[in-house]
């Protein structure tokens, strides 16, 4: 089997629109939540949510294209830059045309479909628009538009796997350079906030009615948010040769699925705890290698502490010992991409020898009583590590990489 490293990284959110403002921003304990601006949020649970306000489509191109298209190509043309596999500037053509993509989505093009519901309604709008609004919504479309501006002739998926989403997507691909089949993919996720989306959400009752406080005893739900991230996955030898330089290896991954509720976990966290025992597993280490755990971690009631508990279950008293923390009341929930931004910031944690904190953690709770990095960023050394995710639907997912110092 080859082994797989990850030589190139890029997201968007609501804390930054590059990597370097995103890791500043989220080791400063800052939040990147804000009131709603894009559309009238009024009726819904929360009119906050982790929307990107900094973003400049016109730096990447001048199409007219779903604001999600847009996100995961500029986050996708940046990780390729940052691997060094693409010099600087728009609509570029990769050193290797082969290139590989596997994305991962929840609602697509949810704008355009929005508009293409009222384009639908409204007889003075002309069939091409209403088509082309169709066409955006579509899953594929945002790999389509990638591939063919890119150049990119490679493996094409595009998955949906609620908030594990991110993580299967890296998994995908990891699985097709180990075996051989690639040299080169890029993985990740990407969505963009939408009034339909965001809607049901809330009536699901996810949504906190106040601020998003992970593994804290007041906390009362999660606050979503867009953007993009992606990651470029090489085989080992293959980046070697080309002298990249490399920011972690990825070990092992897993993927299952609790079977049980649509929108609660197991109470008892069974699925959790068998995802992190195969990921590790299959990462051939043992849990007490493991120094830190970036967490799925959303602030709701019944997911924090199966969590906490599947976390003990599996590493023993080897999960007192070690940093836990999460990052989604700074960067909100992303859903298709947030297993990916997570993975990046787990990647950049590897390099740093430092651990973003858990923000708006307030008040402790028994049940969660892991070091939980509380608002502050904690140096520490961190040679392998895990990130966590777990989704609508009973998705659990599991990665863990290693820095190869």
């Amino acid at each position: 089997m080859n082994r797989v490293v990850i030589t190139g990284a890029g997201l968007i959110c609501c804390l930054g629109s590059d990597l370097e403002s995103f890791w500043e921003r989220l080791l400063a304990g800052e939040s990147g939540i804000g009131p709603i601006t894009k559309f009238d949020p009024t009726g819904l649970r929360n009119e906050e949510a982790g929307e990107v306000v900094d973003f400049d489509w016109s730096r990447y191109a001048d199409d007219e294209v779903d604001e999600a298209t847009q996100f995961a190509f500029a986050a996708t043309a940046d990780a390729l830059m940052d691997a060094g596999l693409t010099t600087r500037g728009a609509r570029l053509s990769a050193a290797i045309p082969d290139i590989g993509l596997v994305y991962s989505t929840n609602f697509g093009g949810a704008y355009s479909w929005e508009s293409f519901v009222v384009a639908s309604r409204d007889a003075s709008t002309g069939a091409d628009e209403a088509a082309n609004d169709f066409r955006q919504f579509q899953f594929q479309s945002a790999s389509e538009y990638v591939r063919q501006e890119l150049e990119l002739g490679g493996l094409a998926a595009t998955l949906s796997n609620s908030c594990s989403s991110g993580v299967s997507a890296v998994g995908m691909a990891f699985d097709q350079l180990r075996l051989g089949d690639a040299a080169v993919i890029v993985a990740g996720g990407y969505d963009s906030l939408g009034l339909s989306s965001l809607s049901g959400l809330s009536i699901l009752r996810t949504i906190t009615a106040e601020k998003c406080r992970p593994f804290d005893k007041n906390r009362s739900g999660t606050i979503f948010g867009e953007g993009a991230g992606m990651v470029v996955l090489e085989e080992l030898d293959h980046a070697k040769a080309r002298g990249a330089s490399i920011y972690a290896e990825v070990l092992g991954y897993s993927l299952n699925n609790n079977a049980y509720h649509l929108t609660a976990p197991d109470k008892e966290g069974e699925g959790m705890v068998q995802v992190i025992q195969r990921a590790i597993g299959h990462a051939g280490i043992s849990p007490d290698a493991i120094d830190y755990i970036n967490a799925h971690g959303t602030g709701t009631q019944y997911h924090d502490p199966a969590e906490i508990l599947a976390i003990k279950a599996v590493l023993g008293d080897h999960a007192y010992k070690i940093p836990v923390s999460s990052i989604k009341a700074a960067t909100a929930h992303t859903l298709g991409p947030a297993g990916a931004i997570e993975l990046i910031a787990t990647v950049l944690a590897t390099r740093d020898d430092i651990v973003p904190p858990t923000v708006n953690y307030e008040t402790p709770d028994p049940d969660c009583d892991l070091d939980i990095v509380p608002n502050q960023s904690k140096p520490w050394p961190v040679t392998a590590a895990m990130s966590l995710s777990a989704g609508i639907g009973g998705n659990n997912g599991a990665i863990i990489v290693r820095s190869m110092d």
